[in-house]
């Protein structure tokens, strides 16, 4: 693999949050961060490295999207809270899903990820050999969460053998870039007995659990109605914090209680704030995660209940929901903010060593994002009043990414995906929806899955 030199008038290394550097470089051999200097000194001393210079962008680490779910469903699932959003929308396309479509969506959700700056992406899906071999092939990195359901009335998900055997065929593969972890779609979807066995999976392969948890009001009431405690305190009881490592999804409606055992038992939440707004969720307590210790990464969610994968309208939508929660303009910090999509997106995902910072021996992920917008004038990286990490948090959009890198390998330049033709990808998805939508139907009028048929206009 060939040696690359980014130099940039502005990096942003978040080793620690707050750094910002002037005129600086960085080395990158064999997918790694081998130096990180003045450009000129670098420059000379590294005369045969591949020469990349952004005079009109800023260096940063790449995003993390700590939760997502692929799909082609954009813009077709619309108007309920989330548990008849699932019941009418979502659990139905489950039971008719071919893998040929899944492996279309995820290509395409891992196209648009890196094309707006995400090199990492936490994926809950189905059918996800197809998953991977889009991760392998487009270069993202990759946390493959099968979508399980081992109840009887949910068996339309993926099983934990499917589950057990993606790790046995996938994880570590692609130079370590995808990693795969036990997945359950939530606490109602398991018997007593798959949920042991989905933790004695995880700690048997050492791979991580993902699960989503107190996400609505309807999800703590219902769990209190069925084992008599909350959410996060059922999943203790049933021994889930004995795996190796906890994610759950939203933590909107978390106690004071489930947030002390949250950093007790050492668990981490992704935040998907646009995905709970639409849904009609609520707002889930960042700050005071943060104040417990608790690791707090990002997520968009599906592009179903989003409707995109822009982590750049994550961090201001998480921004602008921590300072309504607290009624205080100064609540959640912008370098806090970037820290979720970053370094404690990394922390929660068990990455913290390999990839979330620029930094020696860290794992190249790296993005540019355009200096030269309107969104990011002024631009002020240092003085009394500073801007860029707020510029950032509250102006940039995906669009705005020219570049962007993963393991060392260029996937976008000049805002062009490299790794794979967007326009097959776009072809595909468009010719993939119209069957599957009219499978759901066949299905939702023939079973009476739903109160009534949905019907679809053009």
């Amino acid at each position: 693999m060939s040696s690359h030199l980014l130099s940039a008038p502005l990096i942003i290394t978040m080793a620690p949050a707050g750094v910002v550097l002037k005129d600086h470089a960085l080395l990158v051999e064999a997918g790694r961060i081998a130096a990180l200097g003045p450009a000129a000194e670098l420059r000379q001393a590294h005369p045969a490295a591949t020469a990349r210079d952004f005079p009109h962008a800023l260096l940063m680490p790449g995003l993390i999207n700590a939760h997502c779910h692929s799909g082609i469903l954009r813009g077709t699932a619309e108007g309920q809270p989330v548990w008849e959003w699932l019941r009418l929308f979502i659990d139905p396309m489950h039971r008719v899903l071919q893998p040929d479509e899944a492996e279309i969506a995820s290509r395409l959700c891992y196209a648009e990820a890196l094309l707006s700056g995400t090199t990492t992406i936490t994926d809950m899906w189905r059918f996800m050999d197809g998953s991977a071999r889009a991760a392998e092939t487009l270069g993202i990195r990759a946390e493959l969460v099968p979508y399980v359901g081992e109840h009887p009335d949910h068996n339309y998900f993926e099983t934990l053998d499917s589950n057990e055997a993606l790790i046995e065929g996938w994880h570590g593969r692609a130079g370590g870039r995808i990693r795969v972890w036990v997945g359950l779609e939530h606490l109602f979807y398991a018997t007593p007995a798959a949920l042991a066995r989905a933790v004695a999976m995880s700690r048997r392969h050492q791979v991580g659990f993902h699960t989503h948890s107190n996400e609505s009001r309807f999800d703590v009431e219902e769990t209190q109605r069925r084992y008599g405690v909350r959410p996060v305190e059922a999943l203790d009881r049933a021994g889930v914090f004995a795996a190796p490592r906890v994610l759950l999804a939203h933590g909107v409606w978390l106690s004071d209680s489930e947030i002390a055992l949250l950093a007790a038992r050492g668990g981490a939440v992704a935040h998907n704030p646009i995905s709970n707004l639409k849904l009609a969720s609520g707002i889930a307590p960042v700050e005071k995660l943060l104040a417990a210790g608790v690791a707090v990464g990002l997520g968009t969610d599906g592009e179903k209940e989003n409707n995109n994968l822009d982590l750049f309208e994550e961090l201001k939508s998480a921004s602008l929901l921590a300072k309504h929660l607290a009624q205080h303009a100064a609540a959640l910090d912008s370098w806090d903010v970037l820290r979720l999509g970053t370094t404690l997106g990394a922390q929660a995902l068990g990455l913290g060593a390999v990839t979330g910072s620029l930094a020696v021996g860290q794992r190249a992920d790296v993005i540019a994002v355009r200096t030269d917008t309107p969104r990011m004038t002024p631009l002020l990286p240092d003085g009394p009043l500073p801007n860029l990490h707020h510029n950032l948090v509250h102006a940039v959009r995906g669009g705005d990414v020219d570049f962007t890198m993963v393991d060392g390998r260029v996937v976008v330049e000049g805002g062009r995906l490299l790794s794979a033709d967007l326009a097959e990808l776009i072809r595909d998805a468009n010719r993939a929806i119209g069957p599957l939508l009219a499978r759901r139907e066949q299905w939702i009028r023939s079973s009476g899955g739903a109160k009534t048929a949905i019907t679809y206009g053009g």
